[in-house]
């Protein structure tokens, strides 16, 4: 079968505006060839990939077919089911429910889903399951891949007996991160009872549309048929058309079907929320609700990064937070990430918030998230220079630390700097003139000329290059209106 390629390619600078790198069409066609290499061994129909950056989808490339009988090409208006990518829609609408005060995210589940209330649970001192248990995977459900897949097609009446039921635990609520779709389901529920309309219909009409995506729907046999990539497995060296699923009740964990085009209006907006600043809150998620989604629940965990990912061995702290995983790498800094599994499809996004910058890729096979060439892409663009940190700005208040911190230096005075009162105490006028004499001693003269570098709008980093020597520094307000240096730091840099 013949396989057409799609591919748009458009202004690419990575960095924030303030720093930006030129556009490295080099960068472009590596990426290009990580996804298209993925396509092909991991046997996916259709593939599309985009990359978002400062609110902008500069990249979009489209792989492979739509279906294997029209040979239609895969563009960036096809549409692709993305599974549990959808977690993150629900996990907003219920930010935004909680926002207008109509959810509280500690209440008793039972609260809005009165099916709830007459469980059994495991153990006579468990808890009753929180709304934020369910968004953080920690109401003790059993983990349920691949049978929450099959739930897709629940009606409302269906899993309205499921949960009046019960379920059985595998362990009490908030003791652990198990992966549960029937959590993020009943979070469906109370969507749908707390708005008093269908949880498809709240996310489209609050947050979907808001921004400007049209095309994204749960109900896929009403999609356009000429969009629609269909889904496939890959089985005996062919693949099979996978069944279409209709949408239902469990649509909550994973019923969202998108194209790249919407989607990067979705990736952009999230990014958009990062740095907090001052400013109008245009929504349609306060920024600060979308900030909270890399909140985890305090269950971390510590793996290796994959090794065919590229790059030095990598260890990461991970925790679940909610429709999001946060997680914390060696060379990309914090990365935000979820990926999608379902019959006929597979996805995965990652989310870069320091860098203003996010890669999301959907396939047309049963399962086959992409989240593998994603971290390659991502790794080969930070080896190339193109993610760069938002830039975090100098406040007056760091500005003036620093100019204190400066004076000290020059005149091996302690007491040249406004203190706060712990500095006298941990180290005497005496003590700090024989460390400042020291390291001087060590590094030769220091023109202290060079920038403070600020870790946030209290505390910042200094290098000094010296006539013999480095000086690497720290200064650090205290928590007082006025400017008042806590923390002080000299030290000779080592080679």
């Amino acid at each position: 079968m013949k396989l057409h390629r799609s591919i748009a390619l458009l202004a690419f600078g990575l960095a924030p505006a303030a720093t930006a790198a030129a556009p490295d069409p080099a960068a472009l066609a590596e990426v290009n060839q990580i996804f298209a290499d993925w396509q092909l061994a991991a046997h996916a129909p259709g593939l599309v990939y985009g990359v978002v950056a400062d609110g902008k989808l500069v990249a979009v490339h489209g792989l492979g077919v739509q279906d294997t009988a029209s040979n239609a090409p895969v563009t960036t208006d096809s549409l692709f089911r993305i599974a549990s990518m959808s977690k993150a829609f629900t996990a907003l609408a219920i930010l935004k429910l909680r926002d207008d005060g109509k959810v509280s995210l500690d209440a008793p589940a039972e609260l809005y889903v009165p099916e709830l209330k007459d469980w059994t649970y495991p153990t006579s001192d468990s808890p009753k399951i929180t709304v934020r248990n369910l968004l953080t995977h920690s109401a003790g459900f059993v983990e349920d891949n691949p049978w929450g897949d099959r739930q897709q097609v629940l009606t409302e009446p269906e899993f309205s007996a499921l949960l009046k039921a019960g379920v059985p635990f595998a362990r009490a609520p908030g003791l652990a991160m198990e992966y549960s779709n029937l959590g993020y389901a009943t979070l469906g529920r109370i969507i749908a009872n707390v708005s008093g309309t269908r949880y498809q219909d709240y996310i489209r009409r609050e947050i979907m549309l808001p921004l400007g995506m049209t095309s994204t729907t749960y109900d896929v046999l009403a999609s356009p048929a000429a969009r629609r990539s269909i889904g496939y497995r890959w089985e005996a060296n062919r693949w099979v058309r996978e069944p279409d699923m209709k949408d239902g009740a469990f649509g909550a964990m994973g019923g969202v079907e998108t194209s790249a085009s919407d989607y990067s209006k979705w990736v952009a907006f999230l990014l958009s929320a990062w740095p907090a600043r001052d400013g109008p809150d245009a929504g349609p998620v306060r920024r600060s609700s979308v900030r909270e989604i890399v909140t985890g629940a305090n269950f971390v965990q510590a793996q290796m990064r994959n090794p065919a990912a590229g790059g030095a061995p990598c260890r990461l702290a991970v925790t679940y937070a909610m429709g999001w995983g946060a997680s914390d790498d060696c060379d990309l800094g914090r990365v935000v990430g979820h990926g999608g599994g379902y019959p006929g499809y597979g996805s995965y996004v990652m989310l870069l918030p320091d860098k203003a910058v996010g890669l999301f890729a959907f396939s047309s096979k049963t399962y086959g998230g992409a989240s593998l060439p994603i971290w390659r892409a991502a790794l080969a663009l930070q080896k190339r220079g193109a993610l760069v940190e938002r830039t975090i700005i100098v406040t007056p208040g760091l500005a003036s630390a620093y100019q204190s911190a400066r004076a000290v230096w020059r005149s091996s005075d302690i007491t040249a700097a406004p203190l706060a009162n712990n500095v006298l105490m941990d180290h005497d006028r005496a003590g700090w003139k024989n460390l400042i004499a020291g390291v001087k001693a060590d590094v030769g003269d220091c023109p202290a000329t060079e920038p403070v570098k600020p870790i946030s709008a209290m505390e910042g980093s200094f290098r000094w290059t010296c006539t013999h020597g480095r000086v690497e520094g720290r200064v650090q307000r205290a928590p007082t209106p006025a400017v008042t240096i806590q923390a002080l730091e000299f030290v000779a840099g080592k080679p």
